[in-house]
């Protein structure tokens, strides 16, 4: 009999990405049987991961940012029974079932994330990935960052190397469809392939590659929209379906998704504009919709990129002149393969662009008079505000005025989506009464954490370190 041929395992983990992966290797150094169902060619297996460069909200490999669980546990997440809050504070043990499913962030989630993210990475690094402290795309930041050398592909390389040489037999090409179920416990998943039969770790990313998932949950707005990357295009959404079938309780917002403001003329994996804080943001009508710098970029670009997002047709165009040439290393900010749309005047500009040339001319007059004189500082929040303008520009404001002028068309990629399947400590998948399904884990971005704004940096650490610990569980139990 050939690998091939088998199909029962001790746990299927479904997902390749670095949640799958960490699963895979953590489940299998436990002694356990492992099999990984993976949608893609092996070509293109890792899902997002394969595609991202891979922060890591870090001081150190073992240490953490200063602001990481403030802001987790910070994120806005709507108005709670404060009934609910209240007995949060007492034993877990003496939960009721609406507070254990409660779609909130669970503290004690936070802290293991916390807690095992320095170790995890320890962890990684013996399977031959190096950290280190390299150059971002953001010249303005509020946190501390590490990323792997080689980024995210480093991350599958490494982990896929080190899953096959424990043994993990590998099922690329396989399309997990619905959970078997039996004597009240996941038993495996049914695939495109045929059945694989085992306790099941879910880590098969959200659901921003299906038109049908994202018009439901995000109505008209979800067909403007697009992953990030090739990797999302693979994250269907079936992973969500099945566990929902099997009665899982869900977290995050299903409102929302981690958007990243990208040129919609290239194809190449994030194709970011983060220069947008040194010029203006007008849309399809030649008028300015938000303020283009609230402040350091790496920690509005996602809010910024929603009221891109809300705009005709969900697209913005990011409009600079010459003298942005003076912001040092401003290329590192533009991660688009494409030149921007660029002309000598205004009205020619605007032709280019396909919006008014009057009302981009009147935007940029009014915008002209309000900036104030000050000094420019790009690489800090310089306070140089424009005064009495609606909506305000809270940063390096500076006018519109030397030719050439140039910008870049912009709208909001789906990096990944944010509601998700609700899991405990223990990577365990909790049912509508806020029990663990037996036999069921879940990591990753199928899971949900975050509500109305990405805590950035966190998602590839979140996924490794449950997926870790999701591998380890299936293993033992």
């Amino acid at each position: 009999m050939t690998r091939s041929d088998v199909t029962d395992f001790d746990v299927v983990v479904v997902g390749a990405g670095v949640a799958g992966l960490t699963a895979a290797v953590a489940a299998a150094e436990a002694g356990a049987r492992v099999a990984v169902a993976e949608r893609a060619p092996r070509g293109d297996a890792g899902g997002n991961t394969r595609h991202t460069e891979a922060f890591l909200r870090m001081k150190s490999i073992d240490e953490v940012s200063d602001d990481f669980e403030e802001k987790l546990l910070g994120d806005f997440q709507g108005h709670p029974d404060p009934g609910l809050l209240v007995e949060s504070l007492r034993d877990p043990a003496s939960w009721s079932a609406p507070l254990r499913s409660l779609s909130v962030a669970d503290q004690r989630v936070v802290a293991t994330l916390t807690e095992r993210a320095g170790p995890t990475l320890r962890w990684i690094a013996g399977h031959g990935v190096r950290f280190e402290r390299l150059a971002t795309a953001f010249l303005t930041t509020s946190t501390t960052r590490l990323m792997p050398v080689g980024g995210g592909l480093a991350l599958v390389d490494a982990l896929t190397a080190a899953a096959e040489r424990l043994g993990v037999a590998f099922r690329h090409q396989t399309t997990a469809r619905g959970l078997l179920r039996a004597d009240g416990r996941v038993a495996g998943v049914r695939t495109s392939r045929g059945e694989l039969r085992g306790r099941v770790v879910l880590a098969c990313g959200g659901y921003e590659g299906s038109a049908e998932l994202m018009a439901r949950y995000h109505g008209r707005g979800g067909r403007l929209t697009r992953p990030v990357a090739r990797g999302g295009h693979y994250n269907k959404g079936e992973g969500l379906l099945m566990a929902l079938d099997a009665g899982a309780a869900t977290a995050g917002d299903f409102a929302y998704f981690h958007a990243e403001p990208v040129d919609p003329r290239s194809g190449a994996a994030e194709a970011a504009v983060f220069s947008f804080p040194y010029g203006i943001l007008v849309n399809r009508d030649g008028r300015r919709f938000a303020d283009e710098a609230p402040g350091p970029v790496d920690a509005w670009y996602e809010r910024v990129a929603r009221r891109i997002h809300a705009q005709p047709d969900g697209i913005g165009y990011a409009v600079f002149d010459a003298g942005c040439a003076d912001v040092p290393n401003l290329s590192a900010a533009v991660r688009t393969d494409r030149p921007p749309v660029a002309a000598d005047t205004l009205e020619e500009l605007a032709a280019r662009l396909g919006i008014p040339a009057d009302a981009l001319a009147e935007t940029v007059a009014e915008f002209n008079r309000a900036c104030p004189d000050g000094e420019f500082r790009p690489l800090e929040p310089d306070g140089l505000a424009t005064a009495g303008l609606v909506p305000p520009k809270s940063n390096w404001a500076r006018p519109i005025e030397r030719a050439p002028f140039h910008a870049y068309p912009v709208i909001a990629s789906n990096v990944f989506t944010f509601g998700g399947l609700k899991t405990n400590d223990r990577a365990e998948v909790l049912d509508t009464d806020g029990d663990p399904i037996p036999g069921l884990y879940a990591a990753g971005e199928l899971t949900g954490m975050y509500y109305t704004n990405y805590t950035g940096s966190t998602s590839v650490l979140r996924g490794a370190v449950f997926g870790r610990i999701a591998g380890a569980e299936a293993a033992r139990r």
